[in-house]
């Protein structure tokens, strides 16, 4: 199973929230409608916070990474699209951030998850997305691969690959 986030379940998810929210505040219970406001978000939090552990009982198996042996400079843009709910974006997020310590390369990030328009225009159907000069990776990917791809897209032009 691909460690990725379609963001047709993402919006689900999302629609599911605010029904229930808005069917518990159509019926006038107020006590309810409160608890769903909270409790929601607070569970949604909870399953990205303990993913990891959970994963191998969902069908993706075990979170695993391989490390990247690279350093130095290397000067590509690289943007990260996330969207809120998915488990796998911090995890991209904080791979993404420990190999900046070591390639020292730009990096951006934007929530997708209110932008239908870029989501578009791009061709993203799923997230984590990471761009790396114009290519896209997408899905949870190693720390190797990355390190690779934004050393690849910072190496000057006609440099050995």
């Amino acid at each position: 199973m691909q460690k990725r986030c379609l963001m047709l379940m993402i919006y689900l998810s999302w629609g599911i929230y605010a029904g229930g929210l808005a069917n518990l505040a159509w019926r006038a219970q107020w006590g309810f409608a409160l608890a769903w406001l909270v409790a929601a978000p607070l569970a949604l939090w909870l399953y990205i916070v303990k993913f990891p552990a959970l994963s191998p009982f969902m069908g993706y198996g075990r979170i695993t990474d391989e490390p990247s042996l690279l350093t130095g400079r290397a000067p590509a843009k690289v943007t990260l699209y996330t969207a809120l709910g998915c488990p796998f974006c911090p995890l991209m997020e904080q791979r993404l951030h420990d190999l900046q310590k070591g390639l020292d390369f730009e990096l951006h990030k934007i929530d997708v998850t209110l932008r239908p328009d870029l989501l578009a225009s791009k061709g993203i159907r799923s997230v984590p997305v990471v761009e790396v000069s114009g290519r896209l990776l997408i899905g949870l990917v190693t720390s190797k691969d990355l390190a690779a791809a934004i050393a690849e897209a910072g190496a000057p032009a006609g440099a050995a690959r």
